[in-house]
């Protein structure tokens, strides 16, 4: 094999024989040990392509934003923010728990098709039921909000028909997401994301230079969905059977986490978009479109999020009852995300300028709120790991505690911060960001340490 090949087979032989009284080499010895080896290039093989496919996906999706707020007018681009701002509270009052509960109980059975096929089903089946709820709540929301900034009857049903191909292949997608991520097969995952952002950017370049309008926009981010979940129910047969019926003990289950977090989600509806609500209600239609301008730059943050949600909220599910290497990589990840939250801020303060550029001419006065925006987004993206690390296990605060705290401290605060000004609308979400975090990040390691 020639003396490079045989290198580290003798360097090996030594760590095990000659030296192997010195505690030292004990360790690289454990260290050089196959499985543990194997192990740490398996973690580094999936984090690079999952980081480097999300990169892909979120750029594609960045330059899709860009070229929307370059081409819609000012109005429109208000209009759209609102929308997408709607679609989000859309999902969230559809999910209300269900994604949680699909994960915690898939993370039970992940080794078994059947069993597995069945938890995905019931999942799917509750998400419809409360999809239409969800839609009853917030479409006469919707449309007063969309009249409220200018948009004719006729622009306001268009939008929300545009909305609701989104709306129900967002729901279903995640869920089947599941099964991939349980199983780490990662790389024909994030495949059907990239082609799907791909159809979105082709259609965008297709219509928006030709039609102009918000719910053309909003149409062409759910259209190529639907390919997608196609694409994502022949991955899921790979891993478990969909022709299973829903479980009615799993429903149970499910249904009673829903139950403890509903009202923690229906909470978060109106306290994760409060920029945006306040402005919406306060503020004029140009600071509307200017918060959800500069909110593009935060999205980029979706890259850690997704990475997040693909490798680390699933192992966080599978070794839950790992007490001691649950709290030793929860501990490791708010490090990683407090120096990523530094990095971000110091990049944002001396190079804001060349940010706001990618925007276009009528946003360059915004350094400031560029800087705040990503503050709050940083902030954000920590309590919601923590949220769904903690959910994934089955740890939900209580939503009676959690909303008493945080509606005293938003009352507390609404003598503080003047709505009319945009920068103290983000002050205000930052600070709402903070307490969130305090919040779950507490209650997450008391309940893991009993």
């Amino acid at each position: 094999m020639g003396l490079r090949a045989c290198l580290p087979t003798c360097l090996l032989q030594a760590v095990k024989g000659r030296f192997n009284t010195n505690p030292i080499i004990k360790k690289i010895q454990h260290i050089l040990q196959a499985q543990s080896l194997e192990k740490w290039l398996e973690w580094g093989r999936l984090t690079t392509i999952t980081s480097i496919a999300q990169i892909g996906v979120q750029a594609i999706g960045f330059i899709c934003g860009i070229l929307i707020i370059r081409v819609l007018p000012t109005e429109e681009y208000a209009l759209y923010t609102l929308a997408n701002t709607m679609l989000g509270t859309m999902t969230i009052l559809a999910d209300g728990g269900i994604l949680a509960g699909v994960m915690a109980e898939g993370g039970k059975v992940w080794q078994d098709k059947s069993k597995l096929g069945a938890v995905i089903n019931t999942g799917i089946q509750l998400r419809n039921r409360f999809a239409i709820v969800s839609l009853l709540i917030t479409t006469p929301i919707l449309i007063y909000l969309l009249h409220h900034h200018g948009a004719s009857w006729i622009t306001s049903i268009l939008i929300i028909l545009a909305l609701i191909p989104a709306f129900y292949t967002a729901l279903s997608g995640r869920i089947l997401e599941i099964v991939p991520k349980l199983h780490q097969d990662i790389v024909p995952l994030q495949k059907i994301q990239i082609w799907s952002n791909f159809g979105r950017l082709g259609l965008l370049t297709l219509t928006i230079f030709v039609f102009p309008w918000a719910y053309i926009a909003i149409l062409a981010a759910g259209l190529p969905q639907i390919w997608a979940n196609m694409q994502l129910r022949k991955q899921a047969k790979k891993f478990s059977d969909t022709q299973q019926k829903k479980a009615e003990a799993v429903q149970a289950r499910i249904v009673a986490l829903v139950k403890r977090m509903m009202p923690d989600a229906i909470y978060h509806v109106i306290s994760g978009q409060i920029m945006i609500w306040l402005i919406s209600i306060f503020g004029s239609t140009e600071n509307l479109a200017q918060i959800g301008a500069l909110a593009r730059f935060a999205a980029l943050l979706a890259v850690v999020q997704a990475v997040l949600g693909v490798l680390v909220v699933p192992h966080f599910a599978k070794i839950q009852a790992n007490k001691k290497a649950s709290i030793r990589l929860f501990l490791l990840l708010q490090l990683g995300l407090v120096f990523l939250t530094l990095m971000m801020s110091l990049f944002v303060w001396y190079f804001p300028q060349l940010i706001l550029s990618i925007l276009g001419p009528q946003y360059s006065d915004l350094s400031f709120e560029l800087l705040l925006v990503i503050l709050s987004a940083c902030i954000a993206l920590q309590s919601t790991t923590v949220y769904h690390i903690s959910s994934s296990v089955g740890i939900v605060p209580s939503p009676i505690w959690l909303i008493t705290y945080m509606l005293t401290i938003q009352i507390g605060l609404l003598f503080v911060f003047d709505f009319s000004l945009l920068h103290q609308v983000i002050l205000y979400s930052m600070c709402i960001n903070a307490a969130i975090l305090i919040y779950h990040t507490t209650y997450f390691l008391r309940e893991l340490m009993r």
